[in-house]
């Protein structure tokens, strides 16, 4: 686990952050990653797991991804820029994973391994993904909400996307759960608040007031989380808040009470696996398919257990 500090310190480091002129040392492998934002700390956390692995390797990292997960034309920019860094392999957490398939198709024609992390894309370019397996994350956080309703009633999801992967994964995961599981739970809504959580406050408030009855949403991802946690105070309700992630304004709600319970991935093993993953296609070593990074639910009852606290980033 690590904290805000640690955050500050990684964020101030600059050994392995080059920017569009930088040098690199040519016996070092560079792994170029452009992730889908930069404001949330699971970005931070995954940027920490990078700079681990580079450290460990012997390479050079570079990391970067826009300000908003909603910001498709500029994380195509940092792409195109990062190719033409040549670097030894690129990671890439799409934010739509078919708008990026030309310019990965140009990436690999230049020999540039793809490696996907967090979100995969509609192709069969990448050699491998790092991460959460958010069909079945989503299928526990319906589990765990139809159970804190008493299998009953209606409930409604508030994602980031409809574009990335993992966007569509949690909400179909979770989706398909209830359908297959839960006869008794109606999901009255499906609404997204590109993982921007003033947003996603503002939906919660307007499902609320269409949904008088609604007893439970499940928030997608960290920026969802928090804003159906603020919609939830500042109205006042009651409802039932699953939520996705694990950073602080998160944790805190959980440990208050106004989140029940979340997923939390492993950001840092993401990060991780991904540049490590990259080194190895470089080298010209073969990676598996997919590298699962894990998941857990926590809640009030478990978060402080080492095996749950190990992975957040808080």
């Amino acid at each position: 686990m690590f904290n805000r500090r640690t955050l500050i310190g990684a964020l101030a480091a600059t050994s392995i952050l080059g920017g569009a002129g930088a040098a690199f040392a040519e016996d070092k492998p560079y792994v170029a990653l452009i992730s889908k934002g930069f404001q949330h700390q699971f970005w931070q956390a995954v940027k920490i797991g990078a700079e681990q692995a580079a450290e460990e390797f012997g390479a050079t990292v570079t990391y970067e991804g826009p300000d908003g997960e909603g910001a498709v034309d500029r994380q195509m920019d940092m792409i195109s820029a990062a190719m033409a860094k040549k670097p030894s392999a690129l990671g890439i957490a799409a934010i739509d994973s078919q708008a990026t398939v030309p310019l990965l198709k140009r990436a690999q024609a230049d020999g540039i391994p793809i490696i996907a992390f967090d979100s995969g894309v509609a192709s069969d370019i990448p050699v491998t993904t790092a991460s959460t397996d958010n069909l079945a994350s989503a299928r526990l956080a319906a589990d765990k909400l139809a159970e804190l309703i008493g299998g009953s009633g209606k409930v409604a999801v508030v994602s980031f996307d409809q574009t990335s992967q993992t966007g569509i994964e949690r909400r179909d995961g979770f989706v398909e759960q209830i359908e297959a599981a839960h006869s008794g739970v109606e999901i009255v809504a499906i609404e997204y608040g590109g993982g921007d959580h003033l947003k996603s406050a503002e939906i919660t408030k307007t499902l609320l007031q269409a949904y008088p009855d609604l007893k439970g949403i499940f928030g997608t991802n960290e920026g969802s989380a928090i804003g159906v946690a603020i919609g939830k105070k500042e109205t006042g309700s009651d409802i039932v808040v699953i939520g996705y992630d694990s950073g602080k304004a998160q944790t805190d709600a959980i440990r208050e009470g106004v989140i029940a319970g979340a997923i939390t991935q492993n950001p840092v093993g993401i990060g991780y696996e991904t540049v490590k993953a990259g080194i190895a296609a470089a080298k010209g070593e073969s990676v598996p398919a997919h590298i699962d990074t894990g998941f857990y639910y926590y809640d009030a009852s478990n978060i402080d257990d080492p095996k749950i606290a190990a992975v957040l980033y808080d």
